[in-house]
């Protein structure tokens, strides 16, 4: 039997954004946070989760409802502004 994959996010201090740290196998969520806590524990982190790799829903800008919605001369106009989101990334404004 194959074991579910989970992907490790963790964050070392409460104010920083969760970051991708690894994935582990387990059978179980319960199983999963003590693999990944067992595996992972070389840092001193604050939080960490373990997410199944099944429930990550891939994003295709090529497919999303925004550009539908939206069309593709709107999609070009979007500019990035230089702050950070919570997720790391720029803000994306129009």
């Amino acid at each position: 039997m194959i074991e579910p994959v989970f992907e490790v996010f963790a964050r070392k201090t409460r104010g920083e954004p969760l970051r991708h740290i690894g994935f582990i196998n387990a059978a179980d969520g319960d199983l999963a946070r003590v693999y990944a806590w067992k595996t992972y524990d070389e840092q001193n982190w604050d939080e960490m989760c373990v997410i199944p790799r099944s429930a990550i829903i891939p994003v295709d800008p090529q497919e999303s409802q925004f550009v539908t919605m939206m069309g593709r001369d709107a999609e070009q106009e979007l500019v990035h502004s230089a702050g950070t989101g919570s997720y790391g990334g720029g803000e994306v404004t129009r």
